[in-house]
């Protein structure tokens, strides 16, 4: 596959489906609004948190390495071979989900059943769910690594919102199910999610006269089971190797991702009241991390590991190769970064707002500041005070999302260009930096509250950020490319953003949030104009940018009408 084309493929595989996921996320963000009205801080917490922390981390241990050994692999391949190596995931997730359940029955803090009933329960079926969507594996990476689009859009975003409509059912009708609700809507949400790879692929190998039907390496939906192949080896060793090689990375990474609901889950620096309002805030200000930036660096991943080679020098490889790879590097990590900086200078002067039309009261409370230290900066930096824990929370992430939009460019790159050994040495950082991580997440909760997580966070980010870019420019040190130039804002942009901060700030003080919603319209009408004028402004500066989009959205377009 050339690099154009692979280029074009990437770029549908992150564009279209866009309205489609905004359309989904809208329904799925009511419908959980919705349902908070009805919920304890207490249960969120549990839920969100505990339980949650569970399933991920069986999802994540048992997983992340397979996915992203099988991916970097070439078109040239026995698939069948594949196929097995991801079929092990499922006897690794069973025991990962009994280990990890026993860690959670035994060893945990067990909320009282009076407020919170079937505790044990929810443990058993999260852990459960976990098998269940391991079930699905060879389907979604079959998918992911054939670009179909639009599948995971709709496969993922239907099953959140069947989930979400299922819980609202339940908390209604049988509010003294307590954690049922929430193990059952879990379990559904699976189910949904691999029954509708399953029918996509049953439908389409049952269609010979299908495109897509015809470039899969498969024939049949038997085809997609373990076998044992007639000649050579069971797996492919050369993506086991790979795959233990990510796994120790994975473990670490996970630790990084997960690193703040390990804290609170094992060393209780959190009641469960207030580990609710984090994760709400956190979920709430992830949502445009989960709906732009993960499906570009999940894209974009697969582009590089195409039309990159591993084992090769930026020197030694295809130079037509390396000069697409540069150019679209350097695009991506501008949009990443005039994205990230949009969200933080408006996310400033809009959290308090946003909490407020979300979750109401019960994002207003909790307990934030522990230090006077931190007593000033809450009044100074964020105009708020002590005990308004979600907008400082919310404001803070938005904070972090600029880092995070940042760092999953760069490592899409990173990750996809490293050589096995390097991978293993950047292990070995990981491993420093996860333990580091953790002692600081402890140190900041007691110093500040809940907002130390997400400190620690941007402190993890950064460091991540600055080892990528570390690699960047050796790969191009000795090329006539420069992507890191993505990461330059021009002077007249970084005033529009500067003055369009000051404009919003000024304007939460006169306006919102306690005059009503005439103030609060006015409020956000100040937003649209300072939006706009910013926008307009990164439209006329950036135009390399500009250009790109233009031509990627316009190869999206084309290649959706032919399909």
């Amino acid at each position: 596959m050339g690099s154009q084309e692979a280029l074009g493929q990437a770029a549908r595989l992150a564009s279209s489906g866009l309205l489609l996921q905004v359309l989904f996320r809208l329904i799925t963000f009511i419908l959980n609004a919705f349902i908070l009205r009805f919920l304890s801080k207490e249960i969120v917490g549990i839920v969100n948190v505990r339980l949650t922390l569970l399933y991920s981390t069986t999802i994540f241990l048992a997983r992340e390495a397979f996915r992203r050994a099988c991916l970097s692999g070439g078109s040239q391949r026995d698939w069948s071979q594949t196929f097995n190596l991801l079929w092990l995931t499922v006897p690794l997730g069973v025991l990962w989900s009994m280990f990890l359940g026993w860690v959670w029955l035994r060893f945990l803090e067990v909320p009282d059943p009076d407020v919170i009933p079937y505790y044990g329960t929810g443990v058993v079926v999260f852990g459960l769910s976990a098998v269940v969507e391991l079930l699905g594996e060879p389907f979604w990476v079959l998918a992911q690594a054939h670009m179909f689009v639009k599948l995971k859009v709709i496969a993922e975003s239907l099953s959140v919102i069947l989930k979400s409509v299922l819980t609202a059912f339940l908390v209604l009708w049988l509010p003294h199910w307590g954690l049922y609700i929430f193990s059952l809507a879990q379990l559904f949400y699976t189910a949904v999610l691999v029954l509708c790879y399953v029918i996509y692929f049953k439908k389409l190998l049952s269609s010979p006269e299908s495109t897509k039907q015809q470039t899969l390496p498969v024939s049949r939906m038997t085809d997609l089971l373990p076998n044992i192949p007639r000649s050579g080896a069971f797996v492919n060793w050369e993506e086991a190797k790979l795959t233990w090689s990510f796994f120790k990375q994975s473990f670490l990474k996970q630790i990084l991702t997960e690193g703040e609901r390990y804290v609170m889950t094992f060393l209780n620096v959190l009641n469960f009241g207030d580990q609710g309002v984090y994760d709400i805030v956190n979920n709430l200000g992830s949502l445009v991390a989960r709906l732009i930036f993960q499906p570009i660096e999940e894209s974009f991943y697969i582009f590089f590991a195409k039309v990159l080679e591993r084992e090769k020098d930026a020197t030694l490889q295809k130079q037509e190769d390396i000069a697409v790879a540069a150019a679209v590097l350097e695009s991506l990590l501008k949009l990443a970064l005039l994205a990230g900086l949009t969200i933080t200078i408006f996310g400033f002067a809009y959290s308090k707002l946003a909490l407020d039309i979300y979750g109401g009261a019960m994002l207003s409370s909790g307990s934030v500041a522990k230090k006077y230290l931190f007593v000033w900066m809450a009044h100074s930096l964020f105009i708020l005070s002590p005990a308004d824990v979600g907008p400082v929370l919310l404001r803070s992430y938005c904070l972090y999302v600029l880092l995070l939009a940042v760092n999953g460019v760069t490592e899409c790159f990173t990750f996809a260009a490293m050589s096995k050994e390097q991978v293993d040495r950047y292990n070995f950082t990981m491993l420093a930096l996860s333990s580091s991580f953790l002692v600081l997440s402890y140190l900041l909760t007691h110093w500040c509250g809940s907002v130390g997580f997400i400190l620690a966070n941007c402190f993890n980010m950064g460091i991540r950020i600055t080892q990528s870019l570390c690699f960047i420019h050796h790969y191009y040190q000795k090329s006539p490319y420069w992507p890191l130039t993505g990461l330059y804002l021009s002077p007249v942009l970084f005033g529009a953003f500067a003055l369009s901060g000051g404009i919003t700030g000024i304007s939460e003080v006169f306006l919102c949030c306690e005059q009503g919603w005439p103030s609060r319209l006015a409020h956000v009408a100040v937003g649209i104009f300072c939006l706009g004028v910013t926008l307009g402004t990164a439209f006329l500066t950036e135009t390399k940018l500009i250009h790109f989009l233009r031509t990627q959205l316009g190869v999206s377009r084309r290649a959706d009408k032919m399909t």
